[in-house]
């Protein structure tokens, strides 16, 4: 197994970047500029390397490869972003990796991209990319090229040398789970369960029981071996149970409107383990959509529009125009679950101003709706 921390490490010590690895301060899936730009990187990558795994770094200052982390980015589905624009489409994986200098809500993120013989190739416009497009690696830059691509081999030597010097070890496995549970929570009961005498799972977070279901709040979990962060977030709750060979999170999500909030089920992923030294990942989505009266949600659509409008002007607003502040993000996206289809867009138009405000909380809850909207648009499989 590689342990990712030390693979991130021994990337950014290699060289600087190169035709199998990029480095990103951050993502940002929320624009098509930001697609656009993600998928360039993705096709040239896989192009440039038929034979070797590439990477993208993400969470890194770009100079002077200073790990200043990002936000937990859970989209499993990102790969159903990548099928719906590429032609060849490379297997992706994203993974989120916590270092120990960074609070606990940042991780450094890597995107693995499987090596593949057929080209890739943009299948669709997108921004300013047209379909056809063909991106290969130029040094540390994605060009557009109209060649024919040829057989490469060159990173193949390199990139094995990099993985294998990031192989885990009985040291690193015991020294993550020590700091799991001694230092990063050890106010919050941490435990930890080691399936198939190889793998080790921590997580921790505050338990709360509402009738029968026991659930856990500002959750983090971690596959220790791979020093990989399964889970985590400020806002959601989830509900756990394992046996044997297997450990399933079940994410839930608080929606409500008028202060009087429910949990529903959003996702499933399941971890299994095998005897060979493998494991993988299920994930399902379970989320229905709760439907609210439409004469109530035009009433709140209209006042979360007014109270933006306000702080487009830089008024100042009431004390409870504060608290609704906090709930605008989840209540636009009740709205747009609910047939208001422009709702999305109001919200993600508000990302600056909601950023600006001094309450934390109100561009926390916006980054939390924002994830849940992926999720349910990656799910569909389409872009």
């Amino acid at each position: 197994m590689i342990n990712k921390r030390l693979l991130i490490k021994n990337l950014l010590a290699h060289n600087d970047e190169s035709s199998f690895y990029d480095k990103k301060r951050q993502l940002n899936l929320h624009t098509k500029e930001g697609k656009a730009k993600f998928l360039k990187h993705i096709c040239a990558l896989s192009n440039s390397n038929p034979s070797n795994n590439s990477y993208i770094v993400v969470g890194v200052e770009d100079q002077d490869n200073e790990i200043l982390g990002d936000d937990f980015f859970d989209d499993s589905r990102i790969q159903n972003l990548v099928n719906a624009y590429l032609e060849n489409p490379p297997k992706i994986q994203y993974e989120n990796v916590p270092f120990p200098n960074l609070p606990k809500d940042r991780v450094v993120g890597l995107v693995t991209i499987k090596p593949k013989h057929k080209t890739s190739f943009f299948k669709k416009n997108i921004h300013t990319i047209l379909a056809n497009t063909v991106f290969v690696r130029v040094g540390s830059n994605s060009m557009p090229t109209e060649e024919k691509i040829p057989y490469s081999k060159q990173n193949i030597e390199t990139v094995i040398s990099i993985e294998n010097s990031s192989r885990n070890s009985i040291a690193y496995t015991l020294d993550g789970v020590i700091d799991f549970m001694n230092n990063r929570h050890k106010d919050m009961t941490p435990k930890y369960k080691v399936f198939k005498e190889l793998f080790v799972i921590c997580w921790a977070g505050i338990p709360k029981k509402i009738r029968d279901t026991t659930y856990l709040s500002r959750v983090d979990i971690e596959l220790i071996n791979e020093q990989v962060k399964l889970f985590y977030s400020a806002l959601d709750v989830v509900t756990i149970s394992y046996d044997r060979q297997s450990f399933t999170i079940v994410e839930h999500v608080a929606l409500g409107l008028n202060d009087k909030t429910s949990y529903y089920p959003l996702e499933q992923v399941t971890i299994h383990f095998f005897d060979n030294g493998y494991y993988k990942m299920e994930t399902q989505m379970l989320f229905e959509p709760p439907a609210f009266n439409k004469k109530m949600l035009h009433h709140i659509y209209n006042s979360n529009v007014s109270l933006l409008h306000k702080l487009q002007k830089g008024l100042s607003i009431t004390e409870r125009e504060e608290k609704d502040l906090e709930n605008l993000p989840s209540t636009f996206m009740i709205c747009y679950l609910n047939g208001f289809d422009d709702a999305k867009q109001k919200l993600i138009e508000a990302k600056p101003l909601l950023k600006a405000q001094a309450n934390a909380t109100v561009y926390l809850s916006f980054k939390e709706a924002m994830r849940i909207l992926r999720k349910m648009k990656y799910d569909k499989k389409d872009e």
